[in-house]
Order: structure tokens, then sequence, then C-alpha cells
């Protein structure tokens, strides 16, 4: 699933009204309220500010608000374009300040979605995946058929300890746990040693595997 690592913000106008869309991540409901009266504390001179936030795996808890907005005009809009992207754990507040000029309740809705999609555009989204880390205990007659082995497998070597044999930290995306363990059982012809540390959540950022 897709989270966002870095905040961003965007705006875009639209007739005069200025549009300004605040992303930020959240992992509580707490969390996005406490964001949300930060952002209409900060734009305290703006006509409306406007909410919508998802959170949790499967969306448990979803919320908007039009915030003096014509009903289902803003709020509501902000949220399906959350949902449509499949980002999770987010917030979005966006601020309108007002041109003088009535867009119309179509146009609210075009405006409010495009902030959203512009505020997502510049934040840094990345994909979320269940993992598993292992320890891989290998002597040094193995190490090159496992380096190639992962390499051709992408599973990344997150730690490499070189001592009388070689330790290999390794996170495989829970999905292919099994048929990874067994081929370092087959490339290795059973030399190699692995233990199951932990299970995690990782995503890879600019080419680099990381631990969520």
């Amino acid at each position: 699933m897709q989270i966002v690592y870095k905040a961003g913000v965007g705006e875009i106008v639209e007739k005069k009204s200025r549009f300004i869309a605040t992303v930020r991540p959240v992992s509580t409901e707490e969390e996005a309220v406490k964001f949300i009266n930060e952002m209409k504390k900060q734009y305290w001179d703006a006509r409306h500010n406007c909410s919508a936030f998802v959170i949790g795996d499967n969306n448990e808890v979803t919320r908007c608000s039009d915030d003096g907005e014509p009903s289902q005009t803003a709020g509501r809009p902000m949220l399906d374009v959350l949902l449509n992207e499949d980002v999770h754990n987010v917030a979005v507040v966006v601020t309108r300040y007002f041109g003088g000029v009535l867009l119309g309740t179509g146009g609210l809705v075009r405006a409010y979605q495009k902030a959203v999609k512009e505020g997502l555009s510049n934040s840094t989204l990345i994909t979320k995946a269940k993992g598993v880390l292992y320890e891989i205990t290998t002597d040094y007659n193995g190490l090159g058929k496992l380096q190639y082995y992962f390499a051709q497998n992408d599973i990344s070597i997150v730690n490499s300890i070189y001592e009388a044999d070689v330790k290999l930290e390794i996170i495989i995306p829970i999905e292919k746990e099994d048929i990874i363990i067994k081929g370092v059982t087959e490339c290795t012809n059973g030399a190699a040693k692995h233990s199951k540390v932990e299970e995690l959540d990782f995503a890879v950022v600019d080419n680099e595997l990381i631990r969520l």
C-alpha cells in the first residue's frame, strides 16, 4: 500500500481563488485532528480549510469536512482522491482564499480534487510492503553464490558481517519467504544456516531499501 514518506504542499489557482493543499502522514485520528487544527491556525485568515484523512491498512477510519463550502463539494471529493490513489495513513487540508468569483458546485469539486492531486504530486509517496528479516550464516565459499542468488531475485542485503564466517542480513518480501529460504539451502548445498529475526514493514526509496 502507498503511504506518504515526505509531506508536501501544492497550490492551484482557479478563477482567482487560491487552493493550497497541505499533505501530512498520520497514524491516528488524534494526529489527523491535531494537524487540521494546526492548518486552521496557520491559515486563520482563509475563507475555508477543508480536510480529509484516511487511516489504517484497510481504511478503517475516514473523515472529511467541507468547512463551510456547499455540502459534498470539498471534503468528500478530497477524500475520494485519497481513496482512488490508494494512499493510506494520510491527511490533507486544502486552504481556500476566495478570489471573488463563484465556481459553482462542479467547479468547486474539480478545484478541490485538483489541489489534492497537486499536493500528493509534491509529496514523496512510497509503497509499504510486509517483509521478513533473516540472518544467513555462510562460509566464504558460499558467499559469492548467495550474493549472486540474492541479486538475481531482487533480495536486498542490508548488512554484512565478516568474521570467521560471514553473516548476511536480508529482507525478504513475505510472499517470497519460503521459496527464497529454499533457494539459500539449494545454492549452498545446505551449508548456509538461516534464522528468522522478525517480521517488519519496508519500502524502497531512491533505490535504497528502508525499514519502516
